[in-house]
């Protein structure tokens, strides 16, 4: 166990591994950054090129690395053959053969990031740099540390490039190939223990450091009074022209107080809020906050406060600091907000240990924390139970009524719509169908989609056939009060449920082809025609059954008659 040497091998190769690492650290964290957010053929070739050392034999890697860095290399003469047969020439060495490792490793974690993280704290006020530092990388902290101890471990046990570039002052693994190669397996005994000693000590010390949160947590004030610092309401203006990819669309309202977005899947109801946000440049059109246009304004300057789908709330960071993650969001505002989401109790959880409603509650409480003028939610009750959806929705309606800024918020639901929203926005396919007051709106759709859209029942496409009467010019038709519309005009007919009456002796004739006797959803479907179904309530129609054929009238009071849009 007697080798002279070992102890300053073990400290060339410490200190050497240790440098080596932080140099790689310092350019390699970045540049997996950017490798995973490019998406072009230069971002695929440096992927490539920053992948090659570990396709090299290590003794490869040393000749390579002689013809860029050698004495006899442009860049090797430019300091003066000093970058070889050194220290220098070590962590040379060990950055080119173990930085692959530390590259693929958060690049990979940066890839596998949620992407609504950064447009959140965009919306927070936060720049790219702030970005990069406070969310992209804890949010890659796992990937990162580990390629940080694999690219140390790597650059520690590297021995191929290093006895080609720097063979004097000796690393310990030359060391122990200097010492096998002149006196045998013996002499590498203390070595061969000095690296395990030193590699478990490493392992131990990252075990321990990895689950261990990085700052000390700020005490949350005990706040209980209203704040100075108090959303204040902007009216919404926009109309706005956006691409994503072949998708196209085109939204435009006004709102003074609060907009429901309103569409099926793909309408481009996500498109048009991140628009809103500053999250996607418009190819044409404006937006304007109390007659402001801050279509050019970036996101950080908007001051929109944004909740996306998916909540993007910040892995391993207490309720307390998520709340209060905005640039300038003053702490007593943050707790005043937390108070008013039941959230207090919650403060030191961490996203891991909310329920999915808790998560909705703490990103709407960090997106108020901020004073926003707009506040915009993406589908905010999807994923969550009915009674969690519930409450969600009645705590939305309870900060409305008491302060609140300006809402829009993103839904497929009507109900969502009718609860919260004075204003309605309509979109199909990127097209606006129809915008306006929500009451002016489900009382006259201009078209049958939209009707649907509003989750409003027996509307049907038919025309005038005569001063007072609706049909579809197959036979069926009934008594409507048609405006003074001319005959042949299209029109959209909506029927009250309550308004089909079974009786007889009646001019129509149905045939029920559905019965729901289960709670609220209680109904029976009659067909008058084969694109018309009528559905009503089941108890007005207790005694009917599956293929009955029953007369039945339309009050003429039921049906609401509305000139289709072509």
């Amino acid at each position: 166990m007697s080798s002279p040497g070992t102890g300053a091998a073990l400290l060339v190769s410490v200190e050497t591994a240790t440098i080596a690492t932080a140099v790689i650290a310092v350019i390699g964290v970045p540049l997996a950054y950017l490798l995973a957010r490019g998406r072009s053929r230069t971002s695929a070739a440096v992927g490539v090129a920053v992948q090659l050392p570990i396709a090299l034999p290590p003794l490869m890697s040393g000749i390579l690395l002689l013809y860029l860095v050698g004495p006899l290399s442009p860049l090797g003469r430019l300091f003066g053959g000093h970058l070889t047969d050194n220290r220098v020439g070590i962590v040379l060495a060990q950055v080119f053969v173990a930085a692959p490792f530390l590259v693929v490793a958060a690049r990979s974690s940066f890839a596998a990031m949620e992407p609504a993280l950064e447009d959140v704290a965009a919306t927070l006020g936060h720049g790219r740099w702030s970005t990069f530092v406070r969310v992209a990388i804890p949010a890659a902290r796992p990937g990162i540390v580990a390629g940080l101890l694999l690219a140390w471990l790597r650059g520690f046990g590297e021995f191929g490039a290093t006895v080609i570039l720097a063979y004097h002052p000796y690393s310990l693994p030359v060391f122990t190939y200097v010492q096998f190669g002149s006196t045998g397996l013996a002499a590498t005994m203390l070595p061969v223990a000095a690296t395990l000693g030193a590699s478990l000590v490493v392992l131990g010390l990252a075990a321990a450091l990895a689950g261990r949160n990085v700052g000390r947590p700020r005490p949350m004030p005990a706040v209980v009074a209203r704040p100075a610092v108090v959303p204040a309401p902007a009216a919404l203006d926009f109309a706005l022209v956006g691409k994503v990819g072949s998708f196209r669309v085109d939204a435009r309202a006004h709102t003074a107080r609060s907009l429901a977005i309103l569409g099926p899947t793909g309408a481009g109801k996500t498109l048009t809020v991140r628009m809103l946000a500053g999250l996607v440049r418009p190819i044409s059109g404006a937006i304007h906050l109390d007659d402001v246009d801050v279509t050019a304004q970036e996101t950080q300057q908007r001051r929109v406060g944004y909740v996306p789908q998916d909540s993007s709330l910040l892995p391993r960071l207490p309720v307390w600091r998520q709340v209060g993650f905005g640039v300038d969001t003053h702490p007593d505002v943050a707790a005043y907000w937390m108070q008013q989401l039941n959230l207090t109790e919650l403060a030191d959880r961490t996203p891991d240990q909310l329920s999915g409603g808790q998560r909705r509650k703490v990103a709407l409480a960090r997106a108020l924390a901020r004073a926003p003028r707009l506040l915009v939610l993406d589908e905010p009750f999807t994923g969550l139970d009915t009674p969690v959806r519930d409450e969600l929705r009645r705590d939305l309606r309870r900060l409305q009524r008491e302060v609140a800024p300006t809402l829009v918020v993103v839904t497929h639901d009507p109900h969502d719509a009718a609860m919260l929203a004075d204003d309605v926005l309509v979109l199909a396919d990127g097209e606006t169908l129809q915008t306006g007051r929500l009451q002016e709106v489900y009382a006259a759709p201009r078209t049958r989609d939209v009707a649907r859209l509003l989750g409003i029942i027996n509307v049907f496409e038919l025309a005038v056939i005569a001063p007072g009467r609706v049909g579809d010019g197959e036979g069926v038709s009934f008594l409507a009060d048609t405006h003074e519309l001319a005959d042949g005009h299209p029109v959209v007919v909506i029927v009250d449920p309550a308004g089909i009456v079974v009786r007889n002796g009646a001019t129509l004739t149905a045939t029920v082809v559905d019965v729901i006797d289960v709670g609220p959803a209680a109904e029976v479907a009659l067909r008058l025609a084969p694109e018309m179904i009528l559905r009503c309530p089941r108890s007005n129609h207790p005694t009917l059954r599956v293929g009955d054929e029953t007369p039945i009238d339309i009050d003429m009071a039921a049906v609401r008659v509305v000139p289709r849009q072509p």
